[in-house]
């Protein structure tokens, strides 16, 4: 049986992931992946919103893309630290709960650690299940999960010195939508 839960500092490969995922399982109708990526939050977007689209948090910019902070520096890399055994064992428990909540047949969650660069793959989070519907809100759980509950530190180094990324209001907003109250309150 493949693991579920992968903390690592190499990159991974969506495809390889979602192929160990579904396994030659018949019954998979439906695979729902998001992969995050290390960004920049400070910079300039370069592609508009899709009409109709929410605009991100703090957004600030008529076309619905992020806006540029001039008075913040560039994230030059962002370095993220866990708990080995704790981090593996606290998604663990978010794929069981994703389980108990959602139809689904499996989930991976990759998540890398280490230091990491502008543009690089930070997570992978892979639902299988039936249908469509619940594998989206499973991997949607899932990530609203992670954002707020899993035991991670980042910390991103820019021109002015390091300083750790705090936890958001929005993300703990995400959680709550699915009657889940953050502990970072």
């Amino acid at each position: 049986m493949n693991a579920r839960v992968s903390i690592q500092t190499e990159d991974f490969d969506l495809s390889t992931e979602v192929a160990r995922l579904r396994a030659d399982d018949k019954g998979v109708g439906a695979v729902c992946a998001f992969v995050g990526t290390v960004r920049d939050r400070n910079s300039a977007p370069t592609l508009p919103a899709a009409p109709g689209s929410l605009p991100p948090e703090g957004a600030g910019s008529p076309s619905g893309g992020p806006a540029a902070k001039p008075d913040s520096p560039p994230v030059l890399t962002m370095e993220l630290e866990h708990y080995p055994g704790m981090t593996e064992k606290a998604i663990e428990a978010m794929i069981d709960e994703a389980g108990r909540r959602f139809d689904i047949f499996g989930a991976r969650v990759v998540h890398r650690v280490g230091l990491l660069q502008p543009l690089d793959q930070i997570v992978l989070v892979a639902v299988t299940s039936a249908h469509r519907g619940q594998s989206f809100q499973a991997c949607e759980f899932l990530m609203d999960y992670l954002k707020t509950q899993a035991p991670f530190w980042k910390k991103e180094q820019t021109p002015d010195g390091a300083r750790w990324v705090d936890a958001r209001v929005s993300d703990d907003a995400a959680l709550a939508k699915w009657g889940v109250s953050s502990r970072n309150a």
